[in-house]
């Protein structure tokens, strides 16, 4: 069976707020670095066919070894579909020389209207092998807790 890593969250926001937080620069920068990471966009183009470019920093590296570089990740992301207020699917390639962390990994961010809120769940398949499941999830995860800190607000 394939891997697919998954998280979702139901975050106190329409549809719509969420999809615009997935596709503006800043809001991003804000909100998409998991837990013990910082991120900077250096390109971006928010249009299908177009993507962005970032470098996640670990704020503690000696615990944390980068993919990139011994702090950091860098990550090539396309858009391959944006069907907004619905679905964002991206492809996604880290810079690295080591070759389990080689290839393409898409993710998809599934919107679904809960009420006034929106039920986000996020799956990933291609996942590189050096990429821990159980780690990604939890970072997924936190990335999920930080877009809803950043769109509303919801109790866990």
């Amino acid at each position: 069976m394939d891997r697919i890593d998954r998280a979702s969250r139901l975050i106190a926001a329409p549809p719509a707020t969420v999809y615009d937080a997935l596709l503006d620069r800043a809001a991003l920068e804000a909100w998409l670095p998991p837990e013990g990471m910082s991120g900077r966009i250096e390109r971006w183009d928010p249009r299908p066919g177009g993507g962005f470019r970032m470098v996640l920093t670990y704020l503690d590296p000696v615990d944390n070894p980068g993919k990139s570089s011994d702090a950091t990740d860098v990550v090539d992301v396309g858009f391959a579909e944006l069907l907004r207020p619905e679905r964002v699917v991206q492809r996604a390639v880290f810079e690295a020389g080591d070759p389990a962390f080689a290839g393409t990994m898409t993710m998809t961010w599934t919107l679904t209207a809960a009420g006034d809120e929106t039920e986000v769940t996020v799956s990933a398949t291609g996942v590189p092998s050096g990429i821990d499941q159980a780690v990604h999830e939890a970072g997924i995860a936190s990335s999920l807790a930080n877009l809803a800190s950043y769109v509303g607000k919801r109790p866990d």
